[in-house]
């Protein structure tokens, strides 16, 4: 392996302080509005007689979601790392959904009310 090619191997991408001021206010006002819209009733929705959407922890998981994701990309430096890496908090990712979504289906599928 080339002198070169050891060096370009080792190196670590270098982040502005600016770019962590900026994570640091996403991130507050991301707080800031979880705690708006926990105040505030953002109503209900029913697509289907029977099924009632409400809105306030929808918008709450996006805000999380979305603040999570700033998280793991700039603070774990994610962003700037390796496709290994990459693959790996995705597949970390994917199992999480994986699991959630069978608690979430044994949880629908149970016969409430019949026992």
């Amino acid at each position: 392996m080339s002198e070169q090619a050891q060096h370009d191997e080792h190196a670590h991408h270098i982040v502005s302080p600016v770019v962590y001021v900026i994570i640091l206010f996403s991130l507050l006002v991301g707080t800031a509005l979880t705690m708006w819209a926990s105040y505030i009733d953002l109503g209900e929705w029913s697509p289907l007689p029977g099924l009632v959407i409400a809105w306030n922890p929808i918008v709450a998981l996006a805000i999380a979601c979305t603040k999570a994701t700033l998280v793991v990309l700039f603070f774990m430096h994610v962003k700037y790392s390796t496709k290994l890496t990459k693959l790996t908090v995705g597949a970390g990712f994917f199992m999480f959904l994986t699991l959630v979504s069978m608690t979430l289906a044994d949880y629908i599928s149970r016969a409430w009310g019949s026992w």
